[in-house]
């Protein structure tokens, strides 16, 4: 029997290159950019598998150029890039990499809090820049963490491992916002459900876990940096559409706001003039949330797992579409 036919839309550590290549016929894309949209639909017309990543669009377009395809692996937790609906009527199966970026997320989150409440890479840009003149009473004054109030919007994973760090580390107060109650946040760091309106106001930290839709796209603009305290610092690590960029910009510039913390912007990468990166209080990272050795090692283990399964009719050990297991194209 043949050996499957895979095309890996980008490097992916040897982890779970290697297992792949061990059981397929492996089709590597070399360079540091991604794959256009055309020259993606190429690769993939003869494979049975795809390795995809955010920025690999799998749409209706590209599944028809692959009538061969029975599995699309997503290197990632969110699935945003592909078309889900669109795989299922087409019998493709869809995995992801769930579970082990919680803590590598987590981390990040709280990095970006502390390094915009204590205004460090401002401060660390001035001494390089030669603006370090003396130690000042009044230079470079930030935020106090200990016993102040931490907004957790989405209290999933991320959100609940964030919230741990800060309220057992801090003594920080947790509110949260979620479509139902989290009773393990509640009874372990004693967390209140409350709304997003009552979350703003009273927290002097946001963080924001929320999955990307139609009805969270945007969902912080300017009203909602507006509701804020002045003194309040703001942290994405979700997805950059969640928030009106202009407005947050706006918002860090006249002062309704203390400080930001992004991980996550749109489009990715953020263009070098964009004015976000001029403002002295806005801390961006190039999406390394999950950007830890042992992170990718695990998200490249469940990325092949998913992608053998798939390529053999067996169960996918992490399946974004479990529905289609009675119709997925078969060998």
């Amino acid at each position: 029997m043949p050996r499957p036919k895979v095309f890996v839309a980008r490097r992916i550590p040897d982890e779970g290159l290697n297992a792949i290549s061990a059981a397929c016929d492996v089709d590597v894309w070399p360079n540091q950019l991604p794959p256009s949209a055309d020259v993606l639909r190429e690769r993939v017309k003869d494979c049975d598998g795809l390795v995809s990543l955010l920025t690999d669009r799998v749409d209706a377009a590209l599944l028809d150029a692959a009538p061969r395809l029975k599995v699309v692996s997503n290197f990632a937790v969110g699935f945003n890039n592909v078309d889900v609906p669109a795989c299922t009527q087409r019998s493709v199966c869809v995995g992801n990499t769930p579970g082990v970026l919680t803590d590598a997320t987590a981390d990040i989150a709280v990095t970006l809090l502390l390094n915009a409440a204590r205004r460090l890479g401002e401060s660390a840009n001035d001494a390089k820049a030669g603006r370090w003149l003396t130690w000042e009473p009044l230079g470079w004054l930030g935020q106090d963490l200990a016993g102040r109030t931490l907004g957790i919007v989405g209290m999933g994973r991320i959100g609940f491992a964030t919230a741990k760090r800060l309220h057992h580390g801090w003594g920080m107060k947790v509110l949260y916002t979620k479509r139902s109650a989290s009773p393990e946040a509640e009874k372990e760091l004693s967390a209140k459900r409350v709304e997003l309106d009552e979350l703003l106001a009273q927290s002097d930290f946001v963080s924001v876990h929320a999955d990307m839709n139609p009805s969270t796209k945007g969902m912080f603009s300017a009203a909602q940096f507006k509701k804020m305290k002045r003194t309040a610092v703001f942290v994405n690590t979700a997805r950059g559409p969640l928030v009106d960029q202009p407005a947050l910009a706006e918002a860090l510039r006249s002062g309704t706001i203390f400080a930001a913390g992004l991980d996550v912007t749109e489009p990715e990468p953020l263009p070098p003039e964009h004015e976000l990166y001029a403002l002295p209080n806005c801390v961006i990272a190039p999406h390394i949330a999950s950007a830890t050795i042992d992170t990718r090692n695990a998200m490249a283990r469940l990325c092949a797992n998913n992608l053998l399964a798939g390529v053999r009719g067996e169960p996918l050990p992490n399946w974004v579409n479990p529905d289609v297991a009675a119709t997925r194209r078969k060998a």
